[in-house]
């Protein structure tokens, strides 16, 4: 049943939560087997029992964590202070080798029996939120609001959660467990944590890779790709009035707006493009020297996504030469597109090991999870070949990348003991 619920991706694997817990032990024994777990010994083992109640009973200091960390400030590029805290709190939870690396990357790691496999569980530092941005927690009932509060607030509380209850609880496993509170992981940041990581700090080190994220229950093993562009159009620039008849950057960029307002781009995969900011010019009766747009081209597939890049890169070249072409070419204009983003897409296939381990944990936890595609620190794992997924870290949240931003604790610790399964099945 569970191969078959996998294979039919979201609409067949929610349906399954309604199978009975009895009848869910088979397909959990089973996708432990197939990761080459000892297919009796992760359920029954006494030391893994006790570390999920370890990570239920804390559950209160988990959020008072995740309040407390959500009140440091972490903008794009600016994560250090916050970096410094999870330091110490690596430090605190009984980590080895406890560092941080050129990225600004936390690392702390629990060694195995033996180093191999390497486990690496990660939560990013960085929220979206510029540095001017009102941090404080406010509670409502079960419900904690506050920017951030949910990503990747949870994230890095729950990571710590996993740490403190198997250290707690003396869980032994064959292989080690990295914890990394990782940077770069928002907007700009462009994965710069992830390809110091992979590139640099564990190159040729990392065996599998789970990154918790949010809120709630879900799985991603899709990355979705992206390319983010600055263009930038140039040109003399005068008087709007004396000055009639140039060519000019603001008009070409309108052109190319439109252009890529009218693409066509496949359904499956799911292929999008957004011209999210633009700016420039000098005053309203001034011909701009300067216009600029950033651009988000996004895909699921690869394929798609380079597709989609070849239409964006035509589409101004026929933006400034019509804009030159209107005004006979008087004082051309230029276009300049510089890329500021590039993550890959990537995939972990839905019948692979760490895909229906995490599926199989979830059902027997009697959590509602489903398959999905996004945007994370997964992304650059999975392009690499090795085995990642993106798990929320339990309770449920709205409003993400908001100043709404809400998360519900109910039954939170849910999400820190479906981590803490995840990463031992994987190091053993």
């Amino acid at each position: 049943m569970l191969a078959v619920a996998c294979n039919l991706g979201r609409r067949a694997y929610t349906g399954c939560m309604r199978v009975s817990f009895r009848l869910l032990l088979p397909p959990l024994v089973c996708a432990l087997a197939a990761f080459g777990q000892d297919s009796g010994a992760l359920p029954r083992d006494p030391a893994l029992r006790a570390a999920m109640e370890a990570a239920r009973k804390s559950e209160p200091q988990t959020l008072e964590l995740q309040a407390r960390l959500c009140g440091i400030p972490a903008p794009p590029f600016h994560e250090e202070e916050r970096g410094r805290e999870l330091k110490r709190l690596f430090e605190q939870a009984g980590l080895r080798d406890v560092r941080v690396d050129s990225a600004g990357n936390v690392i702390g790691v629990r060694p195995g029996r033996s180093p191999r496999p390497n486990v690496v569980l990660a939560a990013h530092l960085d929220t979206v939120f510029p540095p001017e941005t009102a941090l404080e927690v406010v509670r409502k009932g079960g419900a904690l609001a506050c920017p951030g509060i949910g990503d990747d607030a949870r994230g890095l509380a729950a990571m710590l959660a996993v740490a403190r209850a198997l250290n707690q609880a003396r869980v032994e496993t064959r292989g080690t467990i990295t914890f990394v509170a990782d940077t770069g992981e928002e907007g700009l940041g462009d994965l710069r944590g992830m390809k110091a990581l992979f590139n640099e700090t564990f190159k040729g080190q990392i065996d599998s890779f789970v990154s918790i994220d949010g809120a709630g229950y879900g799985i991603t093993n899709v990355g979705v790709g992206s390319l983010r562009y600055r263009v930038t159009f140039k040109g003399p620039g005068g008087h709007s009035y004396g000055a009639f008849g140039m060519a000019n950057p603001t008009h070409a960029l309108g052109r190319a707006i439109a252009k890529i307002d009218a693409f066509k781009v496949p359904a499956q995969p799911k292929t999008t493009f957004n011209v999210g900011r633009v700016g420039g010019g000098t005053s309203v009766n001034s011909i701009a020297g300067e216009a600029w747009m950033e651009v988000d081209l996004r895909s699921a597939g690869q394929a798609a996504l380079e597709s989609l890049n070849r239409k964006f890169h035509a589409a101004l070249q026929a933006a400034v030469a019509e804009e030159n072409r209107r005004w006979n070419n008087r004082s051309p204009v230029s276009a300049s597109a510089e890329l500021v983003g590039k993550r890959p897409a990537g995939r972990t296939p839905s019948d692979s090991g760490i895909v229906r381990t995490a599926i199989a944990l979830s059902l027997a936890l009697k959590v509602e999870a489903a398959l999905g595609d996004g945007s994370t620190d997964a992304n650059l794992p999975m392009s690499l070949g090795i085995p990642a997924i993106t798990i929320g870290g339990g309770g449920s949240g709205s409003g993400v990348h908001s100043a709404q931003e809400t998360f519900d604790a109910a039954q939170s610790w849910l999400g820190v003991q479906r981590a803490l399964l995840l990463v031992a099945a994987l190091a053993n």
